[in-house]
């Protein structure tokens, strides 16, 4: 079934059409991010790489839905569109990328991929994450949620000053922050059979390399820590550093470079 770019109700945009990519890349934006935000992944990776961006409920095309606001029941929605949206046939190597409230949500839909179906992804990027999730005080009210995003960064400065945009923007934030809030990591050591490379950045207030390197232990094959100079959102900065990461890593699955089309900016 072919992906829309747009449409309510639905948990994934394919921005640029890639039938032929060697690799399908699936994207978790940060809390109160959208999907919108990997356009350039999807732009600079293809044909080579097929990028799905998820879309959570609550914003862009999907803002007449409510928020949810636990991890469980996002990775569930994300898990079953995942699925419900793959050919029947397409055993490409599927590859999850994520960063902050994404991270630990690729994490768990992959778990949940290899519980379902015994095929994990083929691997996971956790970007600006970490395993024990933080708690974030005095969020409460809007006026300290506000406060959070500025001391984060990456938030467009139009938002702190326009009444309307914090009326459409900031009931996702909130949800996203609750769910993150909430969640338990799973118990019994669960860990997914592929490598897991983190990325960090140096100076991130919310996550330390130390911090992104527990990933390590939630896996049973290889793992990496990359760490960029920048804060949490180090990837606004660092965009063509960790596309090279990507790709460079993809370039070792079995097929993946015998099977990329000549001419993407970052072809396999």
């Amino acid at each position: 079934m072919a992906l829309a770019s747009s449409g309510a109700g639905t948990w994934l945009r394919r921005y640029h059409a890639s039938p032929q990519a060697a690799v399908r890349l699936v994207c978790f934006p940060f809390a109160g991010g959208s999907a919108s935000y990997y356009f350039p992944f999807s732009q600079l990776l293809a044909p080579g790489i097929e990028v799905l961006a998820v879309q959570y409920p609550g914003r862009q095309d999907r803002h007449h839905e409510p928020c949810v606001d636990t991890v469980p029941e996002l990775a569930g929605g994300i898990f079953a569109g995942l699925r419900a949206e793959t050919p029947a046939g397409d055993d490409r190597p599927l590859v999850l990328f994520g960063h902050s409230l994404g991270a630990v949500l690729a994490f768990e839909v992959a778990l949940r991929l290899q519980r379902a179906t015994g095929r994990p992804p083929a691997h996971l990027f956790l970007s600006g994450g970490r395993v024990q999730p933080y708690r974030t005080a005095g969020v409460a009210d809007d006026a300290g949620l506000l406060a959070e995003l500025r001391t984060m960064g990456g938030t467009d400065d139009r938002l702190f000053d326009s009444a309307e945009l914090q009326a459409m923007v900031l009931p996702a934030v909130r949800a996203d922050y609750r769910a993150i809030a909430r969640y338990v990591p799973p118990g019994g050591g669960a860990r997914v059979d592929c490598p897991i490379t983190a990325l960090i950045g140096d100076a991130d207030p919310r996550t330390t390399p130390r911090e992104a390197a527990g990933w390590g232990a939630c896996t049973t094959a290889g793992f990496d820590l990359r760490v960029f100079p920048g804060g949490h959102f180090y990837l606004d900065n660092c965009r063509a550093a960790v596309l090279d990461v990507i790709t460079s890593t993809l370039r070792g699955l079995p097929g993946a470079a015998r099977n990329a089309p000549e001419g993407a900016r970052h072809a396999l």
